[in-house]
């Protein structure tokens, strides 16, 4: 699945298996407070950002898909089950998942909306106490750990040949 264009942005599931290009700007970041989102993503809301269909490649594999209603039909990793995109049916453009962007930093939202099933409580999240994660996890269990994620970026083979 290779694209001779130069891509803007990449991303992809957490396990590596299926990997996606952007080739122009997303657009429309935003947050989705709905039910459905919060179910599929299994968190508080839904981070996304919208790509035309001429502008994105699956680079690596594809995802599996769900059909969430007659309306959307949502796609993520068969094998980690990482949620990477979100499309109305007959829509020009599909919804990624601002999460599984190589950078998600790059991509801030500007719009809030399924906000009649926002979580009562989120606007106090700002106010929780913060740690690291170090800081969090004692050294001794950190030392120990094995990271199985894919990294943020692309690579040719995954996982790598050890």
């Amino acid at each position: 699945m290779s694209d001779a264009r130069k891509s803007l942005m990449s991303g992809g599931c957490q396990c590596g298996a299926v990997r996606y290009a952007l080739y122009a700007e997303p657009f429309g970041a935003h947050l989705c407070h709905c039910r459905m989102c919060q179910k599929a993503f299994g968190a508080f809301y839904a981070p996304l950002v919208k790509i035309k269909y001429a502008d994105f490649a699956w680079t690596r594999g594809e995802p599996d898909s769900f059909r969430s209603s007659t309306e959307v039909d949502r796609g993520f990793c068969r094998a980690c089950g990482t949620p990477l995109t979100f499309q109305h049916r007959g829509a020009p453009h599909l919804n990624i998942s601002i999460g599984s962007l190589d950078h998600p930093e790059q991509v801030k939202p500007a719009l809030q909306i399924g906000i009649e099933s926002r979580i009562p409580w989120m606007a106090e999240m700002p106010r929780l106490p913060e740690e690291t994660t170090e800081s969090f996890l004692p050294v001794e269990r950190m030392a120990g750990m094995e990271n199985h994620q894919h990294p943020d970026c692309d690579t040719e083979d995954w996982p790598t040949k050890d």
